[in-house]
Parts: structure tokens; C-alpha cells; sequence
């Protein structure tokens, strides 16, 4: 589920809580930070998990909304035989019945819309409201690969947006502010790939793909936050026009990340860090990041080539 990129974001999120803790280089501190960070990670499976769940509850109520048509007082004849299309679907019905699905979400204790039942009825009422969806709830027979297309729309158009949902979200578990964005990315391309044969492996994915991802994590947080005054004795001197002071912090720890792993990680090829690290700055830190760190990686890297410290295991490594 996570990929490096993720675990880079994940690394520099803690790097970035140990630098601000009031007992930083301690051990202690370290190995809490670590914890942390491992935390950290599988929060992100679960914000995973409770996303699919909520497509289930929404279909729950439908369900629900159906029967209170059928009750109203001067039910009109399409109130008594309300569209079936929704509460049918063929891919919620797919997540809502696989077992293993269901007794992880029981075990995680993630099955809380139902208290939290109003952030449904938000959703719901807003997809009632798309003309997709009416024409939706026209049709008496629809395909798999319909039921798909029309909660790919839903997904896409009326959960990753919501702002009631991101504020929520926040309120539950403050590290899912940052995986939010990166979670329904992941839940996307699951949907996209659904289907009765891989249900299973993709509604309840490994948390890293091998256990070298895992070690990779605890490794690059650690060489990064116990060699720093190493690492910026490397950045000296590589910023004429700046002061280590004046580098913003997200930049100095998305630095320090790359040169850790220019030197310590000779399985990682060069320009795949300085991209990564890129990527990650793109996203995290200031407009202007992206072509400052590009600079000083690629200065440090051709130094580091030159001098014989890049020690790279393999071709085209480096």
C-alpha cells in the first residue's frame, strides 16, 4: 500500500515533530519518535479502511431513506417504488459482503459512521442532488463496470472534495489531515482495478509492499536525525546565498533525507532520490523549494561521484 514516496513523507513528517519536541537527541526521545513514525504509517491503512467503509454506510442509508419514502403520508407512486439502482450496487455490495473486509473494520474498531451518521446524510444529500445520479437511478438493470463508473463519480466529485469530511477527518486523528490527499489517490486506483477476484487483496492491503520498505522507513529516519551534524557540515558551504538558519525547515529535512541516502542506502540510484525528494518538496514546502534543493543534491551528488562516496550497489545506480 505505502510507497516510498509515502514512507519519504511519512520520515520527514516525524523528523520535522522530533525537531520541534522540547527533548530532542535524547535516546528516549528517539525511540518515541520511532514510534511514532510507525503509528504514524498504519493510521494511514486505517484512514484507508474507514474510507471504503463509508461508501457502505452510505448505501446503508439509502437504504434507509428508500423506507421513509415508502412511509410518507401522501407517498407519490414513485415514493412507493423508489430506485433500487444504489442500494443494489454491485461494487458497495462487493466491499459490504467480503468477510475479511468486515472483521478487520470490526477489529480496528473503524465502523463509526453510524454515531457519526450526519457526515453521511451530508454526503448523501449532495449526491441525491447531481443530475448523474438521477439518470443513475433511472436505469432498472445496470452492468458491474456501470455501478463502477458511477461510484468512481462519487468518490471523486462528492467524498475527496467534501470539506465537512476533511474537517471531521481532522478532528478523529490529526495525521490524517496529511494522508487524506494521499489516501483517496490510493482509493481511486482500487476502484478502478475492483473486482470479485482481487476484492480481498484490494480492500485490505499489506500495509509495505516487503519488509525492505519497513526497514527502509526506520533506517532513513534514523541516519537522518542521528548523522544530521554530519549531514549539515555537507550542506555548508553548497548555499552561498543562504544561511542554514534561513533555510526553511521542510527543506533542511528533505536535504539532510537525500544526502542520507546518497550515502548510507547504496541499493536507492541517485537520481531517484533527488526526484523523490522533489516530489516531496513540491508538495510540502514552498513554490521556489523544488529547484533550491535540485541545486544542492545535484552539486552534492556529482561531488560525492567524483570523490568515490556514493558507494552504489549495482548498475546505473548512480
Amino acid at each position: 500500500m505505502l510507497t516510498r514516496r509515502h514512507i519519504r513523507v511519512k520520515v520527514m513528517q516525524t523528523i520535522y515533530a522530533y525537531k520541534h519536541s522540547k527533548d530532542n537527541y535524547k535516546d528516549a526521545n528517539l525511540d518515541s519518535s520511532e514510534k511514532f513514525l510507525r503509528y504514524n504509517m498504519k493510521q494511514m491503512l486505517d484512514l484507508y479502511l474507514l474510507l471504503f467503509y463509508l461508501l457502505v454506510e452510505l448505501q446503508n442509508h439509502a437504504v434507509r431513506y428508500n423506507i421513509k419514502l415508502q412511509k410518507k403520508i401522501l407517498a407519490t407512486q414513485e415514493d412507493k417504488n423508489p430506485s433500487q439502482a444504489f442500494v443494489k450496487n454491485k461494487i458497495i455490495k462487493l466491499i459490504a459482503n467480503n468477510p475479511h473486509f468486515r472483521e478487520v473494520i470490526e477489529n480496528k474498531k473503524l465502523d463509526i459512521w453510524e454515531n457519526d451518521s450526519e457526515y453521511v446524510a451530508i454526503l448523501f444529500n449532495q449526491l441525491k442532488a447531481r443530475s448523474w445520479y438521477k439518470e443513475y437511478l433511472q436505469k432498472k438493470e445496470t452492468s458491474f463496470q456501470e455501478d463502477k463508473k458511477i461510484i468512481l463519480k462519487l468518490y471523486k466529485e462528492i467524498i475527496a472534495p467534501n470539506e465537512k469530511l476533511y474537517d471531521y477527518l481532522e478532528d478523529k486523528r490529526l495525521t490524517w489531515l496529511d494522508d487524506f490527499p494521499l489516501v483517496n489517490t490510493l482509493i481511486v486506483k482500487s476502484l478502478e482495478k475492483l473486482s470479485p477476484q482481487n476484492a480481498t487483496a484490494l480492500l485490505v492491503p499489506e500495509l509495505f509492499k516487503n519488509k525492505d520498505d519497513e526497514e527502509f522507513a526506520i533506517q532513513l529516519f534514523r541516519k537522518t536525525v542521528q548523522k544530521e551534524d554530519y549531514l549539515l557540515q555537507e550542506i555548508d558551504g553548497k548555499t552561498p546565498n543562504w544561511d542554514k538558519d534561513r533555510i526553511a525547515d521542510l527543506d533542511l529535512i528533505i536535504l539532510k533525507m537525500g544526502i542520507a541516502e546518497f550515502l548510507y542506502f547504496p541499493t536507492i540510484p541517485v537520481r531517484v532520490t533527488i526526484n523523490e525528494c522533489l516530489e516531496v518538496a513540491k508538495e510540502y514546502s514552498t513554490p521556489k523549494s523544488n529547484v533550491f534543493i535540485n541545486g544542492i543534491l545535484d552539486k552534492l551528488s556529482k561531488e560525492y561521484a567524483k570523490k568515490g562516496k556514493l558507494n552504489k550497489i549495482g548498475r546505473g545506480l548512480r
